[in-house]
């Protein structure tokens, strides 16, 4: 037995152009009726609606759906839309502080420059700022040459004392809106408003104190003087 007659050729045979002498002889037409009824027939019959046997089973029959998981695209996607949604909180809430800060460096610029325009007298008053507040300066220094051989205590407090003692003398209007403005500050701490207010009440009791004291001495001197105005009067006329 000759083993290269079995083997597959490397190169398949050249089919050869079909002529009329090797063509098969065309099919009659009953052949041809009978070929295409049996065509038509199994798709009428794929057409009929199944029986319900086959429905039952049908519907007995596990359906497996293929389940598709997110694909490493889709994860890279959610991964970089939670970190863009948290840059952009980020950002959000840096721009809402650095506005909330402009705001209020701008809350309390307005509110120092109405502060300070407020303190300015009218101009009805006739008060002027620029003397008064000279003639203030000059009586600290006077409290403070006065006091510069004492304890530290009244170093502190006497020259004050003749500052403030001379605002309220050259610029009334302005120390009182000074006044109270401080008075507006110190209600924001209770034990500091209630210490003014006693040191207040204090001094006030004192100043009236001083004054009826003052008015009494005042009336007897007065009434020394108006006695020995009487006396030295008696003499004369008796003299005479």
């Amino acid at each position: 037995m000759d083993v290269r007659s079995n083997k597959k050729p490397i190169y398949d045979d050249f089919d050869a152009v079909p002529t009329t002498a090797t063509l098969p002889p065309p099919k009659p037409a009953s052949e041809f009726s009978s070929s295409a009824a049996s065509t038509i027939a199994p798709e009428a019959a794929e057409a009929q609606p199944p029986s319900p046997k086959a429905q039952v089973f049908a519907a007995a029959a596990p359906q497996h759906h293929a389940s598709h998981g997110p694909t490493p695209t889709d994860r890279l996607a959610v991964q970089i839309r939670g970190v863009r949604l948290a840059l952009y909180r980020y950002a959000c809430g840096a721009e809402d502080a650095v506005n909330r800060t402009m705001d209020r460096a701008f809350g309390l610029e307005r509110s120092f420059t109405d502060t300070i325009a407020s303190l300015a007298p009218p101009a009805e008053s006739g008060e002027r700022l620029m003397p008064g507040t000279v003639y203030v300066l000059v009586a600290a220094m006077a409290g403070s040459i006065v006091t510069r051989r004492s304890n530290i205590l009244l170093r502190a407090a006497v020259p004050a004392a003749f500052g403030v003692g001379m605002g309220w003398a050259v610029l009334p209007v302005t120390m009182g809106r000074v006044s109270d403005l401080t008075w507006k500050y110190e209600q924001r701490f209770p034990a500091v408003a209630q210490g003014h207010v006693q040191a207040r009440e204090g001094l006030r009791k004192s100043a009236s104190f001083v004054k009826v004291h003052t008015q009494l001495g005042r009336d007897m001197v007065d009434e020394k003087v108006k006695s020995a105005r009487e006396t030295v009067e008696g003499w004369v006329r008796n003299g005479k």
